[in-house]
């Protein structure tokens, strides 16, 4: 049977590869899209979007705790753990659904399979029918990530869960350990103690969310801890000894003697590892550095026509820089001549209770790069809108280039911070100064106030606090 011949192959129908192919159509190209499993890939099925419907219902039922405090009235409060997964799911099933028919509408090809780079421009897919083989000039890899297991503190699905069993719970726990504090694990971490679990997280480094401003850090420790989790850093899980039925003990090094700790659930949440397996990657000529593809700032692999982006092309592994990649490579490909994607200028946010939200340099990475600075912090405790809310615990910091008044970072914990925060992405991308900042009008009663107040502050000018 005669190869299928396409302008472009997009391996992978995640948040990077969906968008590279629907864009490819946009400009013309005819397109191919292979996915071996959902379209929409972890992050609309396992990952982003399902995580936030889950945390959603224990924000609401954490609110519904508070009814007395806003004069209202609220009796035998509880939950039904399996609705709230249905829920999820029923959320992320109708997202995967949406993409489908963007592929219909944009007219790009699915595949349903398995793909291998079959030799230059060639992938062979493997389908529930046999071995269908396509050809294009141009292939992008989006083949994403999955979730890393460390010898000894493999999941199974029973006493030990990555983040797909946390997801789809077989139970509710009750004493719950959570290894690794990044976005993933403190999560996990606040849907669980909202409900009730008694909560540990266990981190490596010398704080939670290690990658954040070691300020914001220290504060959303200070929230989840009053929130009863226990925080342990500077700690590590050498050991789980499982019982079936009844539990785990894990033996955990901090201070270089080993604590014996007994649980009932464990969620692994260690890092990711990129999906390079059985692609011909190698085979092809591709450089993989520590299971991520290595390339360039256009996502170029170095081998001709063939391109990486997303959660395998390394980090930061989010799903937004994922599309926007998707989007600039596609471009590319059709002959236009798009911006590269500045690293430093993607937010990171954390949907944990209190929200944390960053661009840019931390004060710590600044100073270490050899930049002068000016800092601005502002409490939420100061912000009309943030008591109204019954929201009064948060930060918001700015980190300035103290010569030209370049925005350098801004680091917010508190209320809906995630989406404050592209109000600084914004201006990053627009290379805006202080001056500008603190000229902008922000509409009153808002939280985006905090962010004129924390810019005003780092030039000593603050006027609410």
């Amino acid at each position: 049977m005669a190869a299928k011949e396409f302008d472009l192959i997009v391996i992978g129908a995640g948040p990077g590869g969906y968008v590279a192919a629907i864009r490819g159509a946009q400009l013309g190209l005819k397109v191919a899209c292979v996915e071996r499993e959902h379209l929409g890939g972890i992050c609309l099925n396992w990952g982003c979007i399902p995580t936030k419907a889950m945390l959603r219902s224990s924000e609401v039922f954490h609110l519904m705790h508070r009814a007395k405090e806003f004069g209202l009235k609220a009796d035998g409060i509880g939950y039904d753990l399996n609705a709230v997964v249905q829920r999820s799911r029923g959320v992320a099933k109708q997202l995967s659904g949406g993409i489908g028919h963007l592929f219909k509408k944009n007219k790009v090809t699915v595949v349903m399979g398995e793909a291998k780079l079959a030799g230059k421009g060639k992938v062979s897919v493997k389908t529930d029918k046999g071995t269908e083989d396509l050809t294009a000039k141009s292939i992008i890899v989006a083949t994403g990530a999955r979730a890393r297991e460390l010898p000894g503190l493999e999941a199974d699905g029973d006493l030990v869960w990555t983040y797909k069993h946390a997801l789809t719970p077989p139970r509710m726990p009750k004493k719950l350990l959570v290894i690794g504090s990044g976005a993933i694990g403190i999560e996990f971490a606040s849907f669980y103690n909202t409900l009730g679990a008694d909560t540990t997280v266990v981190e490596v480094m010398d704080r939670v969310l290690p990658v954040e401003d070691a300020e914001i850090s220290a504060f959303a420790k200070k929230q989840f801890v009053k929130q009863g989790m226990k925080i342990m850093e500077k700690a590590m899980v050498k050991q789980l000894d499982r019982t079936p039925g009844k539990g785990v003990v894990a033996h955990i090094e901090v201070g270089g003697k080993i604590e014996k700790m007994e649980f009932d659930t464990v969620i692994s949440a260690v890092g990711i590892v990129g999906n390079v397996e059985g692609l011909g990657l190698e085979e092809a000529g591709v450089k993989i550095d520590r299971t991520h593809v290595v390339t360039d700032e256009y996502c170029r692999t170095g081998v001709e026509g063939l391109y990486a982006i997303g959660d395998i092309a390394g980090a930061p592994w989010l799903a937004h820089k994922a599309s926007h990649e998707g989007v600039m490579v596609a471009e590319l490909i059709a002959g236009q001549k798009p911006h590269a994607i500045k690293p430093n200028s993607i937010a990171g946010c954390t949907y944990c209770h209190p929200q944390v939200a960053s661009v840019g340099l931390t004060e710590a990475k600044a100073k270490e790069q050899g930049y002068e600075i000016k800092v601005g912090r502002f409490p939420f405790i100061g912000n009309g809108k943030a008591i109204a809310l019954g929201e009064p615990e948060g930060m918001i910091k700015t980190v300035f280039d103290a010569k030209t008044g370049e925005l350098l970072g801004a680091h917010m914990v508190g209320a809906e911070v995630t989406e404050l925060i592209q109000g600084y992405v914004v201006g990053r991308q627009l290379e805006t100064t202080e001056e500008d900042l603190m000229q902008t009008v922000f509409p009153h009663p808002t939280l985006s106030e905090m962010m004129h107040e924390a810019v005003l502050d780092a030039y000593g000018r603050a006027i609410h606090f």
